[in-house]
């Protein structure tokens, strides 16, 4: 197609050259990949619905469980929005980001499963980790939705960092309301939200490099460099 990117075209062959070169939501993406994001929402829905009708199933007893369930559905929905967002507004196409919308949805279940499995409580490095590995994910789905091979790596951090720490800074201080008016954490409860917040931090910035070392990498074994416009905005 000469002109424009992303011309319309009628029945016929040329359509048929547009169905297999990039029109279908699923294309150059692995399917394990489209069904992974599938499974986890699904399985996400019936945690929720789970632990709201019995919260102690959950091990969540007194520690908000309806809060939970809102807030974990409504960020698993934020990828598929931002896209019908967009779709509305009329930005330029772009494939469905599945690996970024998989991350999303993926940090909505440590809460769930660390609880429900008591890992809270029996590990005591489990809360860390998730932490960590959470801001990471949450970061690396920033920079797949925000950034380009050809985005500089420090807009690449700033952008990773923002987003993430201030999800982050949001949920403490959640965190440290609820914390602070149990008597058994009360005194342990500012430490513990520092702590959360420098390991966030951290694996914002591991989650954000991954993402650009391994764009490097595939630059790299295909011998081309990093020359594709950014996308700007939703």
């Amino acid at each position: 197609m000469s002109g424009g990117a992303h011309e319309r075209v009628g029945p016929g062959p040329g359509a048929h050259a547009r169905k297999e070169h990039g029109a279908g939501p699923t294309d150059d993406v692995p399917r394990t990949l489209v069904a992974l994001d599938i499974v986890l929402k699904t399985v996400l829905i019936w945690l929720v619905v789970r632990t709201a009708i019995d919260p102690s199933w959950g091990n969540l007893e007194g520690k908000a469980p309806m809060f939970r369930a809102i807030t974990y559905p409504l960020l698993a929905a934020l990828v598929p929005t931002i896209w019908v967002v967009r779709a509305r507004r009329g930005l330029p196409e772009r494939p469905y980001p599945w690996l970024a919308d998989v991350l999303v949805t993926a940090t909505c279940f440590n809460d769930f499963l660390g609880n429900r499995l008591d890992l809270y409580d029996a590990v005591t490095w489990f809360d860390d980790a998730v932490h960590f590995f959470v801001n990471a994910a949450l970061a690396a789905a920033v920079v797949l939705l925000w950034c380009t091979p050809a985005t500089r790596l420090r807009d690449v951090l700033a952008r990773a960092i923002a987003v993430t720490t201030s999800v982050s800074l949001a949920w403490e201080i959640w965190e440290y309301r609820a914390f602070i008016n149990r008597i058994g954490e009360r005194f342990s409860a500012h430490a513990d939200t520092l702590g959360d917040l420098g390991l966030g931090w951290a694996g914002a910035v591991v989650g954000a490099l991954t993402v650009v070392i391994t764009w490097r990498r595939q630059e790299q074994l295909a011998g081309l460099r990093p020359d594709e416009p950014e996308h700007r905005g939703y």
